[in-house]
């Protein structure tokens, strides 16, 4: 796991002084170590967190005799089995690092490489001779990538930071992307709030050459999986058992320990099952719960399903001046713009973890790959109704985040234009899947391909890279993907109970009171914490704010923060504002500033 960055210029050296300013960006991502190849108009960066091969993994990864030179972040899973086959076919390697078997890979292949790998990673090699640099993200998009194509040179970097020193003059943000944020807690897509910053999209290769053309195409789709499982549930349910078996047993391949974030819920509790099947010491485990509120949360059952299976755990409480005084460091860390409110609760535990681990488990993904959200199911009138209120998702994805009335109050003239463009994104992914699949399917597609990748998983990265550990998220292994889309819908939702499926195969791993007690979701008590005196100079501040007011109609800020006060009803809005007004001190106005863990956002709000 580490950061990577790069530079191609047209007619022009890349100088090395360019890649450690970018690599000064990315530190967190790799504290261990780091390294720049340059050749020409090319240049690679690379900040290392060791995980496998600790002596002799360092990067860039080079190969000599084929001109080729390559940097990675992330983990090639099926690294062990690669290197058997490529050694067998006369293959010499120089280190015993996962990654070597991308470059490696490419060597052999360079049309059809990634296909072989399964993992989550986000590469770039460069062909010395083919004066080509090639870019690829996973299937998925566990791991970031940013770049921006301008007129003179192509940059990436694993996050969008390490790009910004590189761009002439302040960055123009997109309206519409500022639209998403507020609507629907993130920017999704290939385009960022950053004009003329794109993510690489899952699955997806661009190369660029020595004149910065550059072209695009996809590897790997879960539009392409292949109709429905027909096989009985038992025989699908031995199918399901040796490809998870295999998944984790890859998964689990490190040469540094590693542990597990413990929500409460089924499918971290699957995956400490699994975990403690293939290692003989009890496995380490961190859950998180709340202080100061009258909020319920799910440490209880996180710490029942620790004793069950006699973990070494750890149960961490946040209270409200926790959560507020890691604003700041988690808008930094995250990056890109996303309100996510369990960012904050993860960065805790990403902190605490890091102090003895480098890698942890993660359960994210369970619910999209098996049906496991209450928005996945409801009667068929009402997702006419709602199609009919909002087309082109099938009812599916309709409502932003903020009411009506609240964002008839505060959006200024550029986002009022907007209107619901923020929904752009649901509806094209909705309208791309085949004429044969379920609706269900489709939301399950829709929600891979947006939320997930740009909220959930940047979350999942972001948080814990900070810092400086691994997150692995075993239920997004694409083989995992394709197999839970597969299912027919009597596998996944029946009569509103959801993960029908994932819960019968699992009864063989855990006790069946776990499994089917009812769904609580993680959740932050934002709407209780955000009152009192902090709220009224969090409004005094907001309305001082030169980029709040060039976006939004500060005058209504009275109504909407009284009517937080009365109810706690503007949470989502007045919490989107503040973050917005935060991260553009950070990214904006002063980038390359970084908060401290644990500072007043209000510092954070500049004035005019």
């Amino acid at each position: 796991m580490c950061g990577i960055a790069g530079v191609v210029l047209r007619n022009s050296t890349v100088d090395r002084t360019t890649l450690e300013t970018m690599l000064d960006q990315l530190r967190h991502r790799g504290p261990d170590g780091s390294g720049i190849f340059v050749h020409e108009g090319f240049g690679l960066g690379h900040t290392r967190l060791s995980i496998n091969d600790l002596e002799g993994g360092q990067q860039p990864l080079l190969c000599p005799e084929k001109n080729l030179a390559a940097v990675v972040n992330g983990e090639i899973y099926n690294f062990v089995e690669l290197r058997a086959e490529m050694e067998a076919a006369g293959v010499s390697f120089a280190t015993r690092s996962d990654s070597a078997c991308a470059l490696h890979a490419y060597a052999l292949n360079p049309e059809n490489f990634v296909q072989r790998l399964n993992g989550m990673f986000a590469l770039a090699i460069l062909d010395g001779r083919r004066k080509v640099l090639t870019l690829a993200r996973d299937r998925l998009g566990v791991k970031p990538l940013y770049y921006a194509l301008l007129h003179d040179k192509f940059i990436f970097a694993s996050e969008i930071k390490a790009i910004l020193p590189l761009l002439s003059g302040q960055p123009v943000l997109e309206a519409e992307a500022l639209s998403q944020f507020l609507h629907s807690h993130c920017t999704t897509g290939t385009e960022t709030v950053f004009r003329g910053i794109r993510r690489l999209a899952p699955g997806e290769i661009i190369t660029i050459d020595a004149n910065l053309n550059m072209t695009s195409r996809r590897y790997w789709s879960a539009l392409d999986v292949a109709g429905r499982r027909t096989r009985s549930v038992a025989a699908l349910e031995e199918e399901f058992e040796d490809l998870f078996r295999q998944v984790m047993r890859e998964h689990m391949r490190s040469d540094v320990p590693f542990g597990l974030f413990l929500s409460g819920g089924n499918d971290s509790a699957i995956l400490l099952a699994m975990l403690s099947l293939y290692q003989d010491r009890p496995v380490r485990t961190f859950s998180i719960g709340f202080d100061d509120c009258a909020f319920e949360d799910e440490l209880g059952d996180a710490e029942s399903v620790a004793a069950d299976f006699s973990s070494d755990h750890t149960s961490i409480r946040m209270n409200r001046a926790d959560f507020f005084g890691r604003i700041p460091y988690s808008i930094w860390a995250c990056d890109d713009l996303m309100r996510d409110n369990a960012s904050l609760p993860t960065s805790f535990l990403s902190e605490a973890a890091h102090r003895e681990l480098k890698v942890v488990f993660c359960g994210e993904g369970g619910d999209e790959v098996f049906g496991g959200y209450p928005r996945y199911w409801g009667s068929k009138l009402g997702w006419l109704v709602e199609s009919l209120r909002a087309p082109g998702s099938g009812g599916f994805r309709t409502r932003s985040d903020w009411s009506a009335e609240t964002s008839a109050l505060l959006l200024g003239e550029r986002l009022t234009r907007e209107g619901a463009s923020f929904r752009k994104p649901h509806v094209s992914a909705w309208k791309a899947t085949p004429r044969g699949w379920s609706d269900l399917q489709r939301r399950q597609y829709t929600d891979i391909v947006t939320d997930l990748t740009d909220s959930l998983l940047v979350k999942a990265d972001r948080m814990t890279m900070s810092f400086g550990i691994e997150a692995r998220v075993p239920f997004l292994d694409h083989r995992v993907v394709e197999f839970g889309l597969s299912l027919p819908d009597s596998l996944k939702i029946v009569n509103g109970e959801p993960k029908i499926f994932l819960r019968r195969w699992a009864e063989r791993h855990l006790p069946k009171e776990l499994l089917y007690r009812p769904k609580k979701g993680f959740s932050v008590p934002v709407r209780e914490w955000l009152r009192g005196d902090w709220l009224d100079r969090l409004e005094k501040r907001l309305m001082e704010n030169t980029a709040v007011g060039e976006w939004f109609d500060v005058s209504a800020f009275p109504r909407v923060f009284n009517a937080q006060r009365r109810d706690g009803r503007a949470t989502r809005e007045i919490f989107g504002i503040m973050q917005f007004a935060i991260w553009h001190r950070l990214f904006v106005e002063t980038p390359g500033v970084r908060p401290g863990a644990n500072e007043d956002p209000l510092d954070w709000i500049s004035g005019k």
